[in-house]
C-alpha cells in the first residue's frame, strides 16, 4: 500500500485519475490531501473542507473482474468500511444515506464518492474518494453537518483513522470478492438511515410523497413503498429524501 501526501489539491479522485495516466500504480495507492480545494460530492455537490483537520482521500482499487452490474457492491464496502471504523469510536447514532453519506443522527460527517473506470462491461479499476470531519468544528453555518470532534469531545488521529478504514476495507473486499455479497447487503440495509420510517421524498418534479425505505436493489436502487403499498425502485437522480 502506497500513500502519496499532498499539501493540497483539487480533488484527490482527479489527481488519482491524472496520475493513473502516466504510472503503473499498485493496488490500494492512496492519495491523502491536507486540503481539498474542489472536493465533490454526489451529484456534483461542493465538499466544505478546512486544511489539516480531516481526512480527505483516495483509494486505487484495481479489479479483475467484475460486472458493471455488480459495481454497488463497492459502494457497500466502502460505506460499511466507514461506518465500521466510527462505529468502533462509538459514534452516536450511526447510519448510512443512501447511497453513500454517513450520518450521525441527522447530521452528515462523511461523503462518498465512486468513479469506476471500465473496460466494456467490466470495472477494471475504481477510485474510491472519500470526505470525512474528523477534527474540524466550525462549517460556516452549514445545516446537518457535523465532525468526529464535535460529537466526541476530542481531537483524532488522523493516520490512525485512515488505517482502521483500509484494513475494514480490505476484509469486506474479500467477502466480495468471496462471493459472500449477500451478508454485504444485509449489513447495509440493517443500518440504512430511515428504514422501515414513514419518510418524505421529492420527485424529479419537485412533487412530495410519502414512503417506507425497505431496502436497496443489488444494482443500488432504492426500495421505497409508497401508496397502496407498491413496492418501487428509484435510482439517484430520481429522487430525494428529505429530513
Amino acid at each position: 500500500m502506497q500513500i502519496i501526501k499532498l499539501n493540497a489539491t483539487d480533488s484527490t479522485n482527479a489527481y488519482l485519475k491524472n496520475l493513473m495516466l502516466t504510472n503503473d500504480l499498485e493496488d490500494l495507492t492512496i492519495v491523502l490531501a491536507e486540503e481539498q480545494l474542489k472536493g465533490r460530492g454526489q451529484m456534483g455537490a461542493k465538499w466544505e473542507s478546512e486544511a489539516g483537520k480531516n481526512l480527505t482521500f483516495s483509494i486505487l482499487k484495481k479489479i479483475n473482474d467484475m460486472s458493471v452490474s455488480d459495481q454497488f457492491l463497492l459502494n457497500i464496502c466502502v460505506s460499511l468500511a466507514v461506518y465500521n471504523s466510527l462505529k468502533l469510536l462509538q459514534i452516536p447514532n450511526l447510519s448510512v444515506k443512501w447511497p453513500n453519506d454517513i450520518l450521525s443522527g441527522n447530521s452528515k460527517i462523511c461523503g462518498i464518492l465512486i468513479e469506476n473506470i471500465l473496460s466494456g462491461h467490466k470495472i477494471h479499476a475504481s477510485i474510491l474518494g472519500v470526505g470525512l470531519n474528523v477534527n474540524q468544528t466550525e462549517f460556516n453555518n452549514l445545516q446537518n453537518v457535523s465532525s468526529l470532534k464535535l460529537l466526541l469531545g476530542n481531537t483524532l488521529d488522523l493516520d490512525e483513522l485512515l488505517r482502521s478504514i483500509i484494513t475494514g476495507f480490505n476484509k469486506l473486499y474479500v467477502q466480495l470478492i468471496s462471493n459472500e455479497t449477500g451478508g454485504l447487503e444485509k449489513a447495509y440495509e440493517k443500518v440504512l438511515f430511515r428504514k422501515d420510517k414513514p419518510s418524505t421524498f421529492k420527485n424529479t418534479d419537485d412533487e412530495l410523497f410519502m414512503g417506507f425505505i425497505k431496502g436497496v436493489s443489488h444494482e443500488g436502487k432504492l426500495q421505497v413503498v409508497v401508496e397502496d403499498n407498491e413496492l418501487r425502485q428509484f435510482d439517484l437522480k430520481e429522487i430525494k429524501l428529505l429530513y
